[in-house]
């Protein structure tokens, strides 16, 4: 397909002699070098900005999917009033953009002394990914039976009960699509990222890779190779979990 060629020319690009960068043809290396990645890991930060990357990418997914499931069973299948608006509200949320927030983020992450930290980083992107994950699960779970629900409470479970015992076992799809997304969106996110870390110490991928340039010169070499190993958890997660993102995702589209 055409839209994997930017994929195959960041992988020939990485294993390119920095002679051949700029030279074309040809197109693939006529001598392949893993130099690149070598600077990457021994002369470069990079392997922090991945630790950085990935924690930051997993506590945010597994925030937003704790606090999503929670508000997801009850919008579904408990009786309460405003459940539409609700919905209506958290849609809106998740479409504002994210550019016009971060000037009153960054006040907030810095006077509560979180600046330059991981937890930063998860608070911002939580929230702003908290909104599409209360939306697919609560749809997900509404196109569950409804007579699970009260054969569950006629069987003398409480709500929790029922929300825990019978509709999260069966949420599993549901929860892999808002989950891969979450992890997807905090793995690539940038803005944030570069506005509330300073240091390596916080640093995701996004930015590291940004600031690889040098002062004369731009370091395509180790850019590409960077962006081939960025791209390999992605690739790993989808190909996975591709049949739940599907059903995820589609859940309510077709009914019979």
């Amino acid at each position: 397909s055409w839209s994997l060629l930017p994929i195959l020319w960041q992988v020939t690009t990485s294993f390119k002699p920095n002679s051949e960068l700029l030279s074309l043809p040809p197109l693939l290396p006529a001598s392949p070098t893993v130099e690149h990645y070598r600077v990457l890991f021994e002369e470069q930060p990079f392997h922090r900005a991945l630790l950085n990357s990935t924690v930051v990418a997993f506590i945010t997914t597994l925030a937003s999917l704790g606090i999503g499931t929670l508000a997801a069973f009850p919008l579904a299948r408990l009786p309460i009033r405003g459940k539409a608006t609700f919905l209506g509200v958290v849609l809106a949320a998740s479409m504002f953009p994210a550019i016009v927030t971060v000037g009153p983020l960054f006040v907030i992450i810095r006077e509560l002394g979180l600046r330059d930290t991981w937890w930063a980083l998860v608070i911002t992107q939580a929230s702003f990914e908290l909104p599409l994950t209360i939306w697919i699960l609560t749809t997900f779970m509404r196109e569950l039976p409804e007579d699970l629900y009260r054969a569950s409470r006629i069987d003398g479970c409480t709500p929790w009960q029922s929300f825990y015992h019978v509709f999260l076992p069966l949420c599993r799809p549901g929860l892999a699509a808002a989950g891969i997304l979450v992890f997807l969106f905090s793995w690539t996110e940038f803005l944030f990222a570069l506005t509330f870390t300073a240091t390596e110490v916080s640093r995701t991928v996004p930015v590291a890779i940004v600031l690889f340039p040098g002062l004369h010169e731009i370091r395509w070499g180790e850019m590409a190779a960077a962006s081939v190993i960025v791209t390999i958890p992605v690739f790993l997660l989808v190909a996975a979990f591709h049949k739940h993102i599907v059903r995820g995702l589609t859940v309510g589209a077709v009914k019979g």
